[in-house]
């Protein structure tokens, strides 16, 4: 009884004291990502500003530089990805079964999915919120005005399941159209066989980019109807996985907030006396060897793709061809909801 006292004592102090950060053992998911040479995610089959391929086949995204940044991390090369396609109705039998080592797929972030598939989402890359778009020439200005109207609507989405909680809280009688697939489900509201289509308000920015013949002769509703939280998640089981995935997108949040970028980070690594600053490039503490990394870890995500500001504003922000505001999307500490546990 001594003895299982005093082990209890011993350990309580050497957590109090921070003494117990061991190395970590790297863990299935990792060790077969660098025997294999390359990190497979699956992302998005074509979502402009999230994932889809350019005109050299090359996929580019908010969604993709997440995991060009943790293959970086990893592998230390941002080109070792395996890109995997999947439909919304695809995405999580393909973590469950191995197929992926991680999903990067505008992916919405709730107690159902957390709790009974198999998978842990690491954080949130962005927050949006589920709205409607319609034909100009139908003069409607606001989503309360769509009583009785059919709606275009992907299946096997939280979306179809806001469009249903929406219309009876509201009254409206929305008579969903549903498809399997999202161009599908684009594919008629574009032909007039829906008054109107609802996805992420940034799916729907998104959408009229790529797909209208003229976005201007669409109008994206002010009312967002959701919250839809998208992040990249992975398979339980495997928690130094897990932690190597969340502390990624945390670095390249806190990275942003002291203003470390891809074209300053080694100067920044080489000069910078900031604590934070030092302890981000590795050159104070090897924060690495906790992950089952290289001491730079997130100096090799950061020259891939730069920080999480520098992410957003060349997918999706206002001088990209989505032109979508930070708002909710910005950092903390400048009134919006990005916020990351300190790197240390």
């Amino acid at each position: 009884m001594v003895n299982r006292t005093l082990k209890a004592l011993v350990a309580g102090l050497v957590a109090t004291l921070g003494l117990s950060a061991m190395p970590a053992h790297a863990g299935k998911t990792l060790d077969t990502i660098k025997q294999r040479g390359q990190l497979i995610c699956g992302v998005n089959t074509g979502l402009a500003g999230f994932s889809q391929t350019d005109n050299q086949g090359g996929w580019t995204g908010l969604d993709v530089d997440v995991c060009k940044a943790i293959a970086a991390a990893v592998l230390g090369d941002a080109s070792k990805i395996k890109w995997v396609p999947l439909t919304a109705q695809q995405r999580f039998t393909a973590l469950q079964s191995g197929e992926i080592d991680i999903l990067s797929r505008n992916t919405t972030w709730t107690l159902t999915r957390d709790a009974s598939l198999g998978m842990h989402f690491t954080g949130t890359t962005y927050y949006d919120g589920q709205g409607f778009m319609v034909p100009v020439k139908t003069k409607i200005t606001s989503a309360k005005q769509l009583k009785g109207a059919t709606v275009c609507v992907q299946s096997g989405t939280t979306t179809e399941k806001n469009l249903t909680d929406y219309s009876r809280a509201n009254n409206l009688a929305l008579k969903p159209v549903v498809f399997e697939k999202q161009e599908a489900a684009t594919g008629a509201y574009f032909s007039g066989r829906c008054a109107a289509f609802t996805t992420d308000a940034s799916g729907l920015a998104s959408i009229r980019n790529k797909e209208a013949k003229d976005p201007k002769e669409h109008i994206i509703l002010p009312e967002l109807i959701s919250k839809e939280p998208l992040g990249p998640s992975v398979r339980r089981g495997d928690d130094e996985w897990f932690a190597i995935v969340k502390w990624v997108v945390f670095g390249l949040i806190e990275a942003e907030e002291y203003g470390v970028t891809q074209a300053n980070v080694e100067k920044m690594m080489n000069e910078s006396q900031d604590p934070v600053v030092m302890r981000i490039t590795g050159k104070s503490e090897d924060t690495g060897k906790l992950l089952g990394l290289d001491k730079d870890w997130m100096v090799k995500a950061l020259k891939a793709v730069g920080n999480y500001g520098e992410i957003f504003e060349r997918n999706c922000g206002p001088k990209s061809p989505l032109g979508l505001p930070r708002g909710s999307n910005n950092l903390w500490s400048k009134g919006g909801f990005m916020y990351a546990p300190p790197v240390r």
